[in-house]
């Protein structure tokens, strides 16, 4: 059996597939890439392919790839604990709370210490909690993704859902940035941390930078990037 035919077996059988997804793509540029190498590279005609949490293309880091009978566990890879990394912008705010947008408004900071953040963040963002996502998240709205009725121009209104932050710190404090880590459950959104941060504080945050850097018990150091898969693909046909 040669490494190709070998290869194609275990994608086809189920694999687990960790990639470091880049900024500026979507998570559905990731598994599409991955689908087609599957497909025109290791001549898998009939293949699954789903990743299991969506990353914002703004974003960078973890996203796990299941290929074959592993996407019947994408739920479970899905309900894990997440670990993030990233810069909030202190401030400003921006519609979509992020980067996706131009800052629409600005704030004062000059009564923004470093104690009254930390003091923040433990008074109001620990525990059970219950946030109102973004406009512009991938939450489902009547079919649609909230994102899509955002950009549209049409008005929703989405409801708070539980989330539960089990570890939340400032790692850097540089006004008007500020570098966080938090842990947190399935469906949080960092965006709105952000934006309800800025409006705990007396004046506004948006998201600057994210990546996701843990899920369950996954790293994404343990992750590849898609150049090194196709790389590694390409070998296999090469043998």
């Amino acid at each position: 059996m040669t490494e190709k035919t070998e290869l194609a077996e275990q994608f086809a059988a189920g694999k687990l597939l960790l990639i470091d997804k880049p900024l500026h793509w979507t998570s559905f540029d990731a598994v599409s890439k991955v689908k087609s190498l599957l497909k025109h590279k290791l001549g898998l005609k009939k293949i699954k392919v789903g990743h299991a949490g969506t990353l914002d293309p703004l974003a960078s880091g973890l996203l796990i790839i299941c290929t074959g009978k592993m996407t019947r566990q994408i739920d479970v890879y899905q309900a894990q604990e997440k670990e993030y990394t990233g810069t909030f912008f202190i401030g400003a705010t921006t519609p979509s709370s992020d980067l996706e947008t131009k800052p629409d408004q600005t704030y004062p900071t000059e009564h923004i210490s470093r104690n009254l953040l930390d003091e923040t963040i433990k008074e109001n963002f620990t525990g059970t909690l219950q946030q109102v996502p973004s406009l512009f998240s991938a939450k489902k709205i009547d079919g649609k993704r909230a994102y899509e009725h955002a950009r549209a121009g049409n008005q929703i209104e989405l409801k708070a859902n539980e989330i539960i932050i089990h570890d939340y710190e400032i790692t850097r404090f540089e006004l008007p940035e500020a570098d966080f880590r938090v842990v947190c459950s399935k469906g949080t959104y960092i965006r709105s941390l952000a934006r309800d941060l800025g409006q705990q504080l007396q004046s506004g945050a948006y998201l600057k930078t994210l990546r996701r850097t843990r899920i369950g018990d996954i790293s994404v150091e343990q992750a590849i990037s898609i150049e090194d898969f196709e790389k590694q693909i390409l070998e296999a046909i090469a043998d």
